[in-house]
């Protein structure tokens, strides 16, 4: 309750400060200026590394891999990106700190690290280094085999044993 109340009120108020404390300093149309060209530079950073994030994710599944560390670092580009195009000086400075590769990677790694993510069929998973390790150390040896066209083999060869 008390972080929904400093986020609600009392971020907008010293938003709102700050910004009134630049426009008497460097003037009014400068200080919206600046608002502006930060919401633009953030606007182009988070369209970069947002691909940038997207095709590694892409790749990681690609491999197999669970792409956690992706879909954490899009999670922190979002609300980054919100940040960024929310009027402020301290929002803007708190939406670069998630646009900077190195914070978003450490800040997503440590959120990791007390997740766990489980699949369909109920096995659970751990976010390790990139990737996604199996709580479970049971081994199940199996085979396979290609069986294209063995249904209508199977059919034939039931109909050829009734008869």
């Amino acid at each position: 309750m008390r972080f929904l109340f400093l986020l609600f009120i009392v971020m907008p108020v010293v938003e709102m400060w700050l910004l009134i404390e630049v426009g008497s300093e460097i003037g009014a149309l400068y200080t919206i200026g600046l608002v502006l060209l930060t919401a633009i530079i953030g606007v182009r950073l988070l369209r970069q590394q947002g691909f940038d994030t997207l095709w590694r994710g892409q790749r990681k599944l690609q491999e197999g891999q669970l792409p956690a560390q992706e879909i954490g670092e899009g999670i922190v580009l979002a609300v980054s990106g919100a940040l960024l195009l929310t009027p402020g000086f301290i929002t803007d400075a708190i939406g670069f700190a998630g646009l900077f590769p190195p914070f978003r990677s450490l800040f997503v790694s440590k959120l990791l690290s007390n997740m766990v993510v489980a699949d369909m069929q109920g096995n659970s998973f751990r976010a390790s280094g990139g990737g996604a390790r199996s709580e479970f150390t049971d081994i199940i040896e199996g085979e396979s085999w290609d069986n294209t066209g063995g249904v209508e083999k199977q059919k034939s060869q039931k109909d050829d044993d009734l008869s």
